[in-house]
């Protein structure tokens, strides 16, 4: 089965609703859980699992030549703390015994200057479709400040969001969650924030391995999970070093977002107005199906989710984007999914047209009568993957 070939299911109503783990961000206020995500101990829930998961890879990898591990001083939050938290040695004073020539000490007090603090929220960037191209992601990262040479985060209390698929068809889609997963650490700890939404691949590739060769009841028949992630990439490698802790995050990913005016989804489709009639709503409902465990009702997910293009008609699709917008809220719809090149018509469809090349593929597609946002750019077929800054100014 092509991914995008899929017919549209019947809309499925909101499920009953549950609480479920929404931020992923690590709370400023404990900076040992950050602490823990390099292999340091105390931990507390619920990012225990992902400080084992680093603490255990930190810990059988070799130190590299000239490499000092960085001052935990240094990683106290030094901007933007909520209410409610107690800085700890930032602007405490320094305190040293000064000899006055008698018998004893006594202490003299100095403060340390501090920088003045950074008001509000950071620039905001959104990342499109990666697909398990870590170099093309490490490098566009770079480039825009957000990590430095160590591919440590560097852009303070800047915002940065994942599209989502981050996995199949590239060659390191688990180096890639785990980049994504320590990045969010890193910018809470630095008073920003690294987030990331849940794109078809991510129910695709949980679907792979709860369920593999399963079979599910699909518009075509019957099929698997298993033979649906190799037909779209899937890459045995990722397969092999996918771990419990990768599993739980992507569960746990939110599918809509809304940032400054700007509805973040991954896939350009009226599906997610199926879920609920609030970004809440269709996060609980999404997050509660999943948790059933049910091989058809993942693939229901999957199968929705992979639809495409529900814009890109000069008549409908403004309007498909102001049924989402008149729903969620915000002025304009910031996607993945549909690689820029099939919307532009650069290159061939799922249907088998013949067009140019991906190679004028240099920023973001703005359409849908400037509604509309697409930032998968077509790093799969020698395009570029996407790392923008928004708003734009177009």
């Amino acid at each position: 089965m092509v991914e995008g070939s899929m017919t549209q299911g019947a809309g499925q109503g909101p499920a009953m609703r549950t609480e479920t783990l929404r931020d992923f961000r690590v709370p400023v206020a404990e900076p040992a859980a950050y602490a823990a995500t390099k292999g340091l101990p105390g931990a507390p829930p619920p990012y225990a699992e992902y400080a084992s998961y680093y603490g255990a890879r930190a810990a059988s990898v070799p130190p590299q030549p000239g490499y000092a591990p960085p001052d935990p001083v240094s990683e106290v939050p030094q901007e933007g703390d909520p209410d409610g938290y107690t800085p700890t040695q930032r602007d405490l004073p320094v305190i040293g015994r000064v000899p006055l020539g008698g018998p004893g000490d006594t202490v003299q007090v100095q403060y340390v200057p501090q920088d003045p603090a950074v008001s509000g929220p950071g620039p905001l960037y959104v990342v499109g479709d990666v697909h398990g191209y870590l170099d093309e992601l490490v490098t566009e990262l770079h480039a825009q400040g957000l990590i430095d040479d160590e591919r440590r985060w560097s852009a303070g209390n800047a915002r940065l969001w994942f599209l989502g698929d981050f996995t199949d068809r590239g060659p390191d889609g688990i180096g890639v969650i785990d980049l994504v997963m320590r990045l969010s650490a890193e910018a809470a700890a630095a008073g920003g924030y690294c987030k990331a939404l849940m794109g078809n691949h991510e129910l695709l590739l949980i679907g792979a391995k709860r369920f593999g060769d399963t079979p599910v009841a699909s518009g075509a028949g019957t099929a698997t999970f298993q033979a649906a992630w190799l037909l779209n990439g899937g890459q045995r490698t990722d397969m092999e070093r996918l771990q419990d802790v990768h599993l739980q995050w992507m569960s746990r990913l939110d599918a809509a977002v809304l940032e400054e005016g700007h509805l973040l989804l991954h896939s350009d489709t009226t599906a997610y107005l199926d879920y609920g009639d609030s970004i809440e709503d269709v996060n609980d409902t999404i997050h509660e199906l999943l948790n059933r465990n049910d091989a058809d009702i993942t693939w229901d997910l999957f199968r929705k989710f992979t639809k495409r293009f529900a814009f890109r008609d000069e008549e409908t699709g403004p309007q498909a984007v102001r049924e989402l917008l008149d729903t969620y809220g915000g002025g304009r719809v910031v996607h993945g999914h549909s690689p820029i090149p099939y919307l532009l018509g650069e290159v061939g469809t799922e249907d088998g047209d013949e067009a140019r090349g991906p190679e004028a593929v240099d920023g973001p597609h703005v359409y849908a009568e400037g509604l509309a946002i697409a930032m998968d750019g077509g790093v799969t077929m020698a395009g570029k993957l996407l790392v923008v800054q928004l708003p734009l100014n177009n």
